[in-house]
């Protein structure tokens, strides 16, 4: 079903794509890794435990269960009251674990390790044990086991925190009659709004800013703007996505999304490392864009025969000390996605004004080759696994690296509607920095393009709103089927053919599929302007010797 969680700790990713924003794009592909809205797929429930000495005392713990074994009831009212009995001095794998006085009847607790989950509910099967809590002291995940043995557990087995057991015989006693439920996560959450007003305003706002020209550029003459737009031009380069090294870069992120497979207890803080410097980049671009604007405090100082202002100086310091501070406290769930989604939204912004597509046919071919490495990695891999997760699940989650880290891809927002999950954890929605940055990179070019052809805006504001409703129609879908969706699958065919359409009714689909004339100048337009500049130089250089 469609829920977030981190207790749960899975994650099933919808789309993937983070790139690095320092210059030159083979290093984004490190950070291209993972494209996507994430949804964890909930598996909480709730141990109600109260004391047979008073009833008054009763407390409420998180618990993790597969509920392919066996599910647990929705409400309390249809759920059972046990008698608990405490057997954590023991891991109950085989019958001799079992006390003289016997456990019919019982839930009974357990201790974690020497044998698999199933074998343990064996154990207590057999030995007319009704429910079965597994203490673990190296966090909670969903049990897991072979499948072709899921019909022989006939009870319900769960994890649960060894330090909630150790507090609940404190709090409550030694005798504790429990009840196991798992009361339905609410599909609808205020919190995606939140996401969807930050993906739409990031976009928008990051494409907006890719087609406006330096301030220093503003000022200059036609023809001095004119030779620093070509200056520009071939300092971008590197930065420009092509054919062919779009079919690169999609390469990349297959391999690299496959590294992570097998090595991610080694590579997530390789991309934790490069998410770090990659941000500290971008907040420092962005804030510095705003900075650079203010005609006061421009005091500066010589440095190796430099002039540097003391302003840039100390926004650079505010900016690593910011990543430093998420460095340190990444894993502070309860405040840190306050910080992390400031430093994602700029690392997005950034990235859709550094990197730019030349024409429409490589953003088709991007998003493309994109919507079907998402599709692929999120429901064919699963097929090929062992485990029957896809890939892209195993690398979001981590699973089996014991590392708790997880890839600071996604922009997370807190669940506001009290649930389950609140109490197993901080429920976040998520969504991956790709469903901003592919979808993004068309509305930049279209930005740019309207710049160039002085087209009003027209194919910005259109491809925005495209944007806009693939989105809602991506939310949509994931309420109504509480299943996971990739978000490309709908955010790609949106933004494309509404470009397509609006191109085709002003008659320039074939401008806009090739580039615009700033986007693919030829080599006459080219020597023209450079002959122009010739011929106006020595006019406005000296022209006495005319």
């Amino acid at each position: 079903k469609h829920r977030w969680s981190r207790a749960a700790m899975r994650m099933r990713a919808e789309t993937v794509l983070a790139m690095a924003t320092v210059r030159g794009w083979p290093v984004a592909g490190v950070l291209l890794l993972l494209l996507g809205v994430f949804q964890a797929e909930a598996q909480e429930g709730i141990l109600r435990a109260s004391s047979k000495e008073t009833s008054l005392k009763i407390r409420e713990y998180c618990i993790i269960f597969n509920a392919q074994w066996m599910p647990l009831p929705s409400t309390l009212t249809n759920a059972t009251n046990y008698q608990l009995q405490d057997l954590t001095s023991t891991v109950l794998c085989n019958s001799s674990d079992v006390p003289a006085e016997g456990i019919k009847d019982k839930l009974v607790v357990v201790m974690r390790g020497n044998c698999t989950f199933i074998e343990k509910a064996r154990v207590a099967v057999g030995n007319q044990a009704k429910a079965l809590l597994i203490a673990s002291n190296t966090g909670l995940i969903p049990p897991s086991g072979n499948t072709s043995e899921y019909d022989q557990l006939q009870i319900p087995v769960a994890l649960i925190s060894y330090a909630d057991v150790v507090s609940m015989k404190k709090v409550l006693g030694n005798q504790i009659s429990a009840t196991l439920y798992s009361p339905p996560v609410p599909s609808m959450d205020y919190s995606i709004l939140i996401i969807f007003f930050i993906a739409v305003g990031t976009v928008a706002l990051g494409s907006y800013w890719s087609g406006i020209e330096e301030p220093e550029s503003e000022s200059l003459s036609p023809e001095s703007r004119s030779k620093t737009r070509r200056g520009s031009k071939n300092e971008d380069t590197a930065n420009i996505l092509t054919p062919i090294t779009v079919l690169f870069f999609v390469i990349i992120v297959i391999v690299m999304i496959v590294l992570l497979y097998f090595f991610y207890k080694w590579l997530v803080y390789v991309v934790i490392a490069i998410f770090s410097v990659a941000s500290t980049i971008s907040l420092f671009n962005c804030l510095w864009a705003l900075v650079r604007r203010i005609p006061y405090c421009k005091c500066s100082f010589m440095c190796s025969n430099r002039r540097i202002e003391v302003r840039l100086v100390v926004l650079a310091l505010f900016c690593v000390s910011l990543a430093a501070v998420w460095v340190v406290f990444r894993n502070n769930d309860r405040w840190i996605w306050i910080l992390h989604d400031c430093l994602g939204v700029a690392f997005c912004l950034n990235f859709l004004k550094t990197l730019k597509m030349p024409h429409f046919k490589s953003c088709v071919i991007l998003l493309v080759l994109l919507l079907i490495y998402d599709v692929f990695f999120v429901f064919i891999t699963p097929l090929f696994t062992p485990n029957h997760e896809s890939i892209m699940v195993e690398v979001a989650t981590g699973s089996g690296s014991g590392s708790g880290e997880k890839l600071p891809v996604v922009i997370r927002v807190p669940r506001l509607v009290p649930s389950v999950a609140t109490l197993c954890g901080i429920p976040f929605s998520v969504l991956g920095f790709g469903d901003i940055i592919v979808p993004g990179l068309l509305v930049a070019y279209c930005r740019r393009f309207d710049v160039e052809t002085n087209g009003y805006s027209i194919y910005f504001i259109l491809c925005t709103i495209a944007y806009a409703a693939g989105m809602m129609l991506t939310f949509v879908v994931l309420i109504v089927m509480k299943m996971a969706q990739p978000a490309l699958l709908y955010l790609v065919p949106c933004t494309l053919i509404t470009c397509t359409i609006t191109a085709i009714a002003r008659k320039e689909l074939r401008i806009f599929w090739t580039g615009s004339v700033y986007e693919m100048m030829t080599p006459v337009d080219a020597a023209s302007e450079e002959t122009t500049a010739a011929l106006i130089e020595p006019v406005s250089e000296n022209p006495s010797e005319i």
